[in-house]
């Protein structure tokens, strides 16, 4: 995908919509319409990729053999609460490696005046992540996540696990 940086009050910025995790950072409230936030998104748990994560469980210290849902956004009728970040190139590339389970794309239609928009949608492979994990009944939501991303667990099981960078 090409990036364009685009001018807001005169300097120039891409920005990026966070609607997760990301909202946590430093940016100002926006909404994104005709969305809504769904647990679409999966990584397997029972994989060690060096470089990325992998959620233990703390009584144990294990890996459970779960797929751990994360945040994604679908088309629909409603209104996603989120924020606009101001990133330069070099952060686009950083948050680019980080949501390895999603792609950017560039949402700026939906966003009047703004310029250059971008967000981070389920990959088809996050996508096909999470419905095996739905399917196998073993998809599950980490409470640390659910809370910083803002989002209800939908049904899916909730477990408090720790993450750890590999």
């Amino acid at each position: 995908m090409h990036l364009t940086p685009v001018t807001d009050n005169s300097i120039t910025v891409p920005l990026v919509f966070a609607y997760g995790s990301l909202t946590g950072l430093p940016g100002r409230p926006a909404v994104l319409p005709g969305a809504r936030r769904t647990w679409g998104v999966a990584m397997d748990n029972r994989q060690a990729i060096p470089g990325y994560k992998r959620f233990l469980d703390p009584a144990t210290g294990e890996a459970p053999p779960v797929h751990v849902a994360f945040a994604d956004l679908e088309d629909g009728d409603g209104d996603v609460d989120g924020v606009l970040l101001e990133v330069d190139a070099a952060g686009l590339r950083t948050l680019d490696a980080r949501e390895r389970n999603y792609e950017r794309i560039d949402v700026s239609h939906r966003f009047d005046g703004a310029g250059r928009v971008w967000t981070y949608r389920g990959s088809a492979a996050g996508r096909r992540r999470a419905a095996r994990g739905r399917a196998a009944g073993d998809l599950v939501v980490v409470r640390s996540y659910a809370a910083a991303a803002g989002l209800a667990p939908d049904g899916l099981p909730v477990l408090d696990l720790v993450r750890v960078d590999l």
